[in-house]
């Protein structure tokens, strides 16, 4: 009888974990509960304390190569600033950081190239996180503000800058329009962000479908765009000069998954640290970090690379030029 107990025990907590996890997902529902997402992730210090100041993917190399986990995020940032041609800009160029978090990017843009940074973020305590970890003399500062409706005025920076906020808005129409319309004339935007295989091209099959939408559920995404289909939107919104140059970073950021795990099993004192329930939060987190990987390993997901000019006139463009892709 004992046996018998135990093995339907072990049985009956895999599925009870499974429902547990689908019955508590963080759907999307409006910039609140994006906001409330981050806020929460940002206040008990466990993603920090596992994911850095960064709240990115890592740059492995190309091809990739073992690197500490938090050493490749910082070094993306380098890499996305060359890939960008934002390292030829002079000092004091001024950069709007889209979806900052907690301040990672701009405090090295800020730092490493002299640039002037507005890091902003829909959640108060992304604010209030990043503006305690940024030193009085780095010249980056963060507010409040929503990407789909930015409170700056036209032509207000020389680069636009974001990475992997994409995800979380609910019309990329709109915001890619905003990323667009707050860039002098001749600035450049330069974005980083995860994109879903373009399904008009290859439809998503049978196993696809559910895996994709607990990428969405699980973490606060309204919808995933694909590279060629925000690649059109920017060009549909008139204020890009030439063409939109995209890149494929996939295998560069694969191993981010895989290590971003590892990182809670090098790393125990985070058990101390946060207890039980930091140790529950956390591993509520590894299903959706393991179809990330999936996802990404298989070819349903893509990270996608963009780099727009701002031009200097509205543009006619009923049908705008073709992507250009730089690998």
């Amino acid at each position: 009888m004992n046996l018998f107990l135990t093995l339907a025990l072990l049985l009956a907590l895999p599925t009870v974990g499974i429902i547990l996890y689908l019955a508590t997902a963080r759907r999307y529902q409006s910039a609140d509960s994006v906001a409330q997402s981050y806020d929460q992730w940002t206040e008990d210090g466990i993603l920090e304390f596992y994911w850095g100041e960064h709240i990115h993917l890592g740059h492995y190399g190309s091809p990739p190569r073992a690197k500490d986990f938090l050493a490749a995020k910082a070094d993306f940032v380098h890499e996305m600033v060359r890939w960008g041609g934002l390292d030829q800009l002079p000092q004091n160029t001024t950069v709007l950081d889209v979806g900052c978090g907690i301040g990672g990017s701009s405090r090295i843009l800020a730092q490493d190239y002299g640039f002037a940074v507005t890091g902003v973020t829909i959640s108060p305590q992304q604010v209030n996180r990043a503006q305690q970890l940024t030193p009085p003399a780095v010249n980056a500062r963060f507010q409040i503000d929503d990407a789909m409706a930015l409170s700056f005025p036209d032509h207000s920076f020389d680069v636009v800058w974001s990475i992997e906020a994409g995800p979380h808005m609910p019309n990329k129409a709109i915001f890619a329009k905003e990323l667009m319309r707050v860039l002098k004339p001749g600035g450049i935007m330069v974005m980083a962000d995860w994109n879903q295989r373009d399904d008009r091209q290859i439809p998503l099959n049978f196993w696809e479908r559910p895996v994709m939408q607990q990428l969405l559920e699980q973490w606060s995404h309204p919808a995933f765009s694909s590279i060629e289909g925000f690649s059109e939107l920017l060009a549909e919104t008139g204020l890009v000069k030439g063409s939109v140059i995209t890149a494929d970073w996939t295998s560069q950021t694969l191993p981010s998954w895989l290590d971003s795990i590892w990182q809670g099993i090098i790393r125990p004192t985070g058990l101390v640290k946060f207890g039980f329930s930091g140790l529950i939060k956390s591993l509520r987190e590894v299903p959706t970090i393991l179809l990330m990987r999936v996802a990404f390993g298989a070819g349903l997901c893509r990270f996608g690379m963009f780099r727009a000019v701002r031009a200097n006139v509205l543009t006619q463009s009923a049908e705008p030029d073709r992507p250009q892709a730089l690998v």
